[in-house]
């Protein structure tokens, strides 16, 4: 029996066929329906998406011949991947390269072959998508050329699951390093404030570490549901508000309100940090002496459609010396802040019964709601 040589390239093609991570995969429908459509056009009752490897060809899809691989041995298509890009042969047996085969003996012999070339950008072979016949025949210019179209489909789907797969690690990394790198931050953050003297340094190293937390939350969030530059407010606050529930005294609830609220990162990153300043300052504040309490935060759509209202209250002490925001602690200051930075209005109540900030802010607006 007379077996392909080599490819010229044989380690850089075995290389090449490795990376797309397939071989010994389970079946796929995108590559069954691509072979169930050569079958039918070529009329031709064996297809298969064969891959050839060190020692053997194994099959990605098959049709009609009932085997998920062979031995290098008796592969056809390692003969095709020493052609340009197209192999047929109309009767195996007169076929020098093919009539010792076992696979083209005897009665139930495979007697035709026809394959195209699966080839990589780098221009290595990997494989075929050919068709195969018991009985000798010929295919016409039009099913060549159906053929050589399906193996360079099947090729773009190898591609793209490779660059997915690839930005997938890339993903990995970044979320990696990005969260060690915010928690080494965090931590310089929290030594710097236990070392502080001073009031209101430990208050704005505090506001600090709060907005490196909302963050890495959002972070967290964007990473969950890849979503680019866009996230869920209403699923980000939800995540934020458990977290700082874990925080809370025994004797405050922690209870949220909100719906889906797309909105861009950057307004996330400052609603989050407002409401981690926010719940902190209540644990801290409104509810002395082991005062039962709850903190509640909502989230909604405002006045306008591309509008959202953002309500965070407890029903502690209040701030009974608060006339508005700028006779206010630093607390009250980075509201202010806050709300100039979503470019909203801010509105602060509080009595005896209470503290109640709200801002409404417009949504950016590539990330409104069908825009």
């Amino acid at each position: 029996m007379v077996s392909a040589a080599p490819h010229p390239l044989q380690s850089e093609r075995l290389a090449a066929l490795r990376a797309y991570e397939v071989l010994d995969t389970d079946p796929e429908r995108e590559f069954d329906e691509i072979v169930r459509l050569a079958g039918a056009i070529c009329g031709k009752p064996i297809t298969l998406i064969s891959l050839v490897d060190k020692d053997r060809q194994w099959f990605k899809s098959e049709q009609g011949l009932g085997v998920a691989q062979t031995p290098l041995s008796q592969s056809i298509c390692s003969h095709a991947l020493l052609t340009d890009d197209f192999l047929e042969i109309p009767d195996t047996l007169a076929d020098p390269r093919t009539a010792d085969n076992p696979l083209c003996q005897g009665e139930d012999g495979l007697r035709f072959y026809a394959g195209a070339l699966l080839i990589t950008p780098d221009n290595l072979p990997i494989g075929t998508l050919c068709v195969l016949d018991r009985k000798p025949g010929e295919l016409t210019p039009l099913q060549r050329d159906t053929l050589r179209v399906l193996a360079g489909q099947i090729m773009s789907r190898l591609e793209l699951r490779k660059a997915l797969n690839h930005a997938a690690m890339l993903r990995h990394e970044v979320d990696h390093r990005v969260k060690n790198s915010l928690q080494s931050l965090s931590s310089l953050v929290r030594l710097a404030s236990r070392r502080a003297k001073h009031e209101e340094t430990v208050e704005a190293l505090s506001t600090l570490n709060s907005r490196i937390d909302a963050v890495a939350r959002l972070h967290e969030e964007l990473y969950r549901t890849d979503a680019g530059p866009v996230v869920d407010l209403g699923h980000y606050i939800e995540n934020l508000t458990r977290h700082l529930a874990k925080l809370a005294p025994a004797n405050v609830a922690v209870k949220v309100q909100t719906e889906k609220l797309p909105v861009a990162s950057a307004q996330a990153v400052a609603v989050g940090t407002l409401i981690n300043e926010f719940v902190a300052n209540s644990f801290k504040h409104a509810f002395p002496d082991g005062q039962e309490g709850t903190v509640r935060v909502t989230a909604e759509r405002g006045s306008q459609d591309d509008t959202i209202c953002l309500i965070c209250e407890d029903d502690g002490i209040g701030l009974p010396d608060l006339a508005d925001s700028s006779d206010g602690g630093l607390g009250m200051q980075i509201a202010a802040v806050i709300s100039a930075e979503l470019q909203g209005e801010l509105n602060i109540h509080t009595n005896a019964d209470g503290l109640r900030i709200s801002i409404e802010f417009t949504i950016a607006e590539r990330h409104r709601q069908g825009g």
